[in-house]
């Protein structure tokens, strides 16, 4: 068999720059037609690379893909496999390979090596679908070969699907043999010893192809322990269960706004958002991703960012990953108060808190309110309420002097400075205060613990504003903490929770040029690191305070950026730090951008939330469809009243096609509704 499988080569002799090319605008990728995924036709000279992670519940792959000046497709699989686990078993434990082998190089086309390929098409849309010619020697014949690659739903593979077709007028012999590529790994180096790694090609045969005729070969790239073995998989089966994965994603939460970029890139993120879930030993657990993070949760990405997003869109694994993070925290709960873990690592048997007090629980009481709100079940409320009522009161405990919480850092865990007390954790513990006034109401806890909560929000709310309020290079709006003087992205973070003493200045500051850049948020004035995370929550808190149109224009260049620009298509991590990794809870963070930004939801009961829809100017309607949250099924649908005039709106829910509340309001009103 003549494939060569190079396990740690990187593809990079024909590749451009990936930090330099990432910088550059470019008009090389448009919307499918459906919405549902972008699609990137190829021309003549058009050489460029990009990299793309993907991920099953045992399974991610990082595909570094791209067109060579040749105009042969390019790929490096960066394969890794979360549940086998090596030595020593910390965060970055999980088994990593990369695997830059290419079968059309062990395949013959009338008898000789294929040479001339020519790729027309690449298609993302929850698969990568890659459309070539290849021509033959005789110079008559042709075949189209697409290559489909997806990571299976559940098992330890990526699977690659090959289809040749003959588009020419003659006949052409086509030779696609079969075989196996294994390695074991050192048995020292892994938690359960040896694993066997393997690259399988099988489906082909020897044929010839009469015009219009197709041939069908797979390749499937797998791990497991050494012992176990591993059936070589459908593909078939395997592509229909990925395909309906992505599928039921796409059709809860639907978005439909005029821009069909933000409704694409919608689609998009909830799939990077949902996929990136593994079944480990400790349950479910949604982890970052990057080549770095699984197995494992995080205080801010887990706890935060993405599961407050999961009961929108009803994802049953979204929402048992959620819980199960809740519960694995709160393990670590102890009558002393000491902090918790920043993360729970290697499959739930291990913790790393190596960055000190970050704020982590006023990062978890923030999230699981409001998931435990949102996702309106009354026993997840109870199980999941000794962790916030412990959290609530660990952040009381590290109240300084004038009111504020003090902690050792923040989520970018020092790499900026961040005080003894900044304004992230402040904000996170007063928004968790609110949601446990509307959790303790649900769950019937006593009326004085209730007014408790919501006395210590109101001093909390006037404390902040007090401690961090403050001109900094000439707006008005917050420090990051006591002695900063320089802008920084997370001031954007009192729009989030509904402060908006400074709002005006704070959206000024934030589209200055001493923070925006053509990537979004740089984390400090005057530095050349961006992470998305806060370029997103600055996006939905500057929605929230009402700064609609100039939101929307900030927006779409960032989504059309991150959809259809030169690294695509998902919000990022950071950059230069990771390469700008696809890491999954930043795409649960841009959905949040619209249910809790545009839209305005947030949740005050598990039947019940508050609408604040902030309807664009240029915009006559916009929708939610199939929102899953407070144990139902509903559509939000806002419109414009043309005959009432440009300011006179109208919200409508409706949850099986009928209309079960229509209000009329004006732009910057909070409508209170309760699901029936």
């Amino acid at each position: 068999m003549r494939f060569t499988l190079s396990v740690l080569s990187i593809v990079s002799a024909c590749i451009l720059s990936q930090s330099a090319a990432y910088g550059e605008s470019s008009a090389r990728w448009h919307v499918r037609s459906d919405g549902r995924g972008i699609v990137w036709t190829v021309g003549a000279g058009d050489v460029h690379s990009d990299h793309i992670e993907m991920s099953g519940m045992q399974v991610s792959a990082v595909l570094r893909y791209g067109v060579a000046p040749s105009g042969e497709f390019i790929l490096d699989r960066s394969m890794v496999w979360p549940m086998l686990r090596t030595l020593p078993n910390n965060t970055h434990a999980s088994l990593m390979r990369r695997f830059a082998f290419d079968p059309l190089d062990c395949i013959d086309v009338d008898g000789r090596s294929v040479q001339g390929e020519a790729v027309r098409e690449i298609v993302l849309d929850g698969t990568m679908r890659v459309r070539s010619l290849i021509p033959s020697w005789k110079g008559e014949g042709r075949l189209q070969l697409q290559r489909t690659l997806f990571p299976s739903t559940e098992l330890p593979v990526l699977c690659e699907l090959y289809v040749l077709r003959n588009v020419g007028e003659c006949n052409v012999m086509v030779d696609v043999p079969s075989g196996e590529v294994v390695t074991r790994t050192v048995a020292s180096l892994g938690v359960a010893g040896s694993y066997r790694l393997a690259v399988s090609l099988y489906g082909g045969s020897s044929r010839i192809l009469a015009p219009g005729d197709s041939l069908e070969f797979h390749v499937a790239v797998s791990g497991c322990r050494d012992g176990e073995g591993q059936a070589l998989p459908d593909i078939r089966a395997e592509q229909e269960a990925r395909r309906a994965l992505v599928d039921s994603l796409q059709s809860s939460l639907v978005l439909e706004t005029p821009d069909s970029v933000l409704n694409t890139m919608f689609a998009m993120a909830k799939i990077r958002a949902a996929e990136s879930i593994y079944r480990t030993a400790g349950g479910l657990m949604h982890g970052p991703g990057g080549e770095s993070y699984y197995a494992a949760i995080w205080a801010n990405d887990q706890a935060e960012y993405v599961n407050p997003f999961f009961p929108f869109l009803g994802y049953a694994a979204g929402n048992g990953s959620a819980l199960n993070s809740f519960r694995l925290f709160g393990r670590y709960m102890n009558d002393s108060f000491e902090r918790l873990p920043s993360s729970v690592i290697a499959e739930g048997t291990d913790i790393w808190d190596g960055a000190g007090d970050r704020g982590d629980a006023a990062m978890i009481a923030y999230g699981a309110g409001r998931y435990a709100l949102a996702r309106g079940d009354r026993q997840e409320a109870e199980q999941l309420w000794p962790l916030i009522e412990w959290c609530l009161e660990y952040c009381r405990r590290q109240l300084n002097s004038e009111g504020v919480v003090c902690s050792d850092s923040d989520e970018l865990e020092g790499r900026f400075p961040s005080g003894d007390a900044n304004l992230c954790t402040s904000c996170l513990y007063y928004d968790a205060l609110n949601s446990a006034v509307y959790l303790g109401r649900e769950l019937g806890l006593p009326s004085g613990r209730i007014e408790l909560y919501a006395r210590q929000a109101r001093k909390l709310r006037k404390d902040i504003g007090r401690y961090f309020g403050a001109d900094v290079e000439g707006f008005r709006t917050y420090r990051y903490y006591d002695g900063n003087d320089v802008l920084r992205a997370w001031i954007c973070i009192p729009l989030t929770v509904g402060i908006y003493d400074r709002a005006e200045g704070t959206a000024d500051a934030l589209f200055s040029p001493r923070l925006w850049t053509e990537n979004g948020l740089l984390t400090e004035a005057g530095d050349k690191t961006y992470w998305d995370r806060s370029t997103l929550y600055a996006l939905r808190g500057v929605f929230a305070c009402g700064e609609t149109d100039r939101a929307l224009e900030y927006l779409r260049d960032y989504s059309r950026k991150r959809l259809l620009g030169d690294h695509v298509p998902y919000p990022i991590e950071a950059w230069p730090e990771g390469n700008q990794r696809h890491l999954s809870a930043e795409s649960g963070l841009y959905c949040r951008i619209f249910t809790e930004g545009l839209f305005g939801i947030r949740p005050t009961g598990f039947r019940s939330f508050e609408l604040t829809p902030r309807l664009p100017a240029g915009w006559d309607r916009m929708a939610l469809r199939h929102v899953r949250a407070f144990g139902s099924d509903f559509d939000v649908v806002v419109e414009r009243d043309v005959e009432a005039g440009q300011e006179q709106l109208r919200a409508t829910v409706l949850s099986g096609g009928k209309v079960v509340g229509s209000f009329a309001f004006r732009g910057g009103d909070t409508i209170p509704f309760s699901v029936l």
